[in-house]
Order: C-alpha cells, then sequence, then structure tokens
C-alpha cells in the first residue's frame, strides 16, 4: 500500500490514502478509522508513522481524535451565512434570530447556551457603543451549536441604559430576539455595520471550537445602530474558518 523507494515520506504516502478514502466516501462523515494496529498491517508500517499520518489529517481538519474512542472523519459541511435577510424585521416577526435562519438555510438543527452578565466598559466597547469607558453595560455571552458541534462564540455588549428592565438581560429573550425586545422598548433599529477579519484562535477559543491545529477562525464585529445613528449593540463572534461561508449582496449604484 506504501512506496518506499519514492521518496515520498511514508507517513504522507498514508494519510493521502486516507484521504482519497475519505474523498471517495469510503469513510463518511462520523465514521470511524481502523485502529492503528489494524493500519500498521495494512500499509506495513510503524505506529509512528501511521501516527504522524494522522497528525497530518488533523492539521488540516479532516479528522478529529477523540480520546479513548478513537480517529473519526470530521463533518466538511460548511454553514453558508447569508446577509440578505437574516437580520430583517420579517425574520424576527417569524421567530427567526440570525443563528436559526443560518440553520433554516443549512438543514441544521440549532441550539444555543446563554449567559448573561453586567460589565465596565473597556475602552474598545466604549468606542464602539460610543460610551463612557466605565459605563455599565449588558453581555450576552452565547455558544451556538449546529447538531450538537460548537460552530459559533457570540458575545454582544449592549449600554445598559437601554436594556434595563427588558428580557434583553434575561436568558431567554422571547419571541424574535434581543432586537425585537429593543425596538418594543422604542429603539428602532436603523442599520447594521458589520467588520470582519480573521486570525489564529486562543487556545479557549480552540478548545471551545474543538479545532484542529492550524485552523483560523473569522472574526465578525457587527454594530447595531438606532435609527438617529446610536449605536445599541456590539457583538463579537467567532467562527470556525473551516466551517463557513460568509454571503453578501447589495445593489449596484
Amino acid at each position: 500500500m506504501v512506496d518506499k523507494t519514492s521518496g515520498v515520506p511514508l507517513h504522507r504516502q498514508v494519510a493521502a490514502d486516507l484521504r482519497r478514502r475519505i474523498t471517495a466516501g469510503e469513510y463518511a462523515a462520523g465514521d470511524k478509522l481502523p485502529s492503528e494496529r489494524l493500519m500498521i498491517e495494512r500499509y506495513g508500517v510503524s505506529r509512528l508513522t501511521v501516527r504522524e499520518a494522522i497528525g497530518l489529517l488533523r492539521t488540516e481538519g479532516v479528522v478529529i481524535a477523540e480520546h479513548g474512542r478513537g480517529v473519526f472523519v470530521r463533518p466538511s459541511a460548511k454553514i453558508q451565512r447569508l446577509s440578505r435577510s437574516r437580520l430583517s424585521r420579517a425574520a424576527r416577526a417569524a421567530d427567526k434570530s440570525a443563528f436559526l435562519a443560518d440553520a433554516a438555510t443549512g438543514g441544521f438543527t440549532p441550539s444555543s447556551s446563554v449567559h448573561v452578565r453586567f460589565e465596565a466598559a473597556d475602552e474598545r466597547t466604549a468606542t464602539y457603543l460610543e460610551v463612557q469607558p466605565g459605563e455599565e453595560v449588558t453581555v450576552r455571552d452565547r455558544v451556538m451549536r449546529a447538531d450538537g458541534q460548537v460552530v459559533q462564540l457570540s458575545v454582544s455588549r449592549l449600554p445598559r441604559t437601554f436594556t434595563r428592565g427588558t428580557k434583553v438581560e434575561k436568558v431567554e429573550t422571547g419571541p424574535g430576539g434581543a432586537y425585537a425586545r429593543l425596538e418594543e422598548a422604542g429603539h428602532t433599529i436603523g442599520r447594521y455595520a458589520e467588520h470582519v477579519g480573521s486570525r489564529m484562535p486562543t487556545p479557549e477559543e480552540a478548545s471551545a471550537l474543538q479545532l484542529s491545529q492550524g485552523t483560523p477562525i473569522i472574526t465578525v464585529t457587527r454594530v447595531a445602530y438606532r435609527e438617529d445613528d446610536v449605536p445599541l449593540e456590539m457583538n463579537d463572534m467567532v467562527l470556525p474558518a473551516d466551517r463557513y461561508e460568509l454571503s453578501y449582496e447589495w445593489a449596484a449604484e
């Protein structure tokens, strides 16, 4: 199964064959790969070579290793994040938040966990929200899952002057989400601005998103503005780059 005279490192040959089998569908998403013992016998190589091959596939994001369980083919489906209507009032009226809209488009089952806290605005938050540093803000810290897998970390910060006494400060915000509650309180949203970047994850982000070594993240900071251009919310999102496609549309002028 490997050519020891080719000059190509043996672990790369093993990785190439496993990658080919995965691409061909012999091993589908979620399938467990053969044990180290079976691969040693199949390829006629050492345990170290097999581990190096698996390490290469993990770095590429092709497989994931679960301690005590084995190595599995990583799901490759991307989540398409459409800008067209995901934040519209019509979507809120139908109780389809931005992530629920992504789920409807992508055909996955969404779930999330939410933690609400309050903190003093740091310099960056104060700049985006146009408040004074140290001013109290409401923080909604969310972990978003697709079919049980963490695919997004999202932290919203809002001036507490706009959220006090509303369900924005509760874990469950009700139909239409936090934006619907803001508009009910008289803060009609006029526009959004998104700032997109990329970087390597922190160790905490890599752990939460179960990222393979070397996988970058996409960062999105969205600011929601009231009709009079007063910032209502700053939302920092972290997305695994190998799971997302960001799609934007706008009219030619």
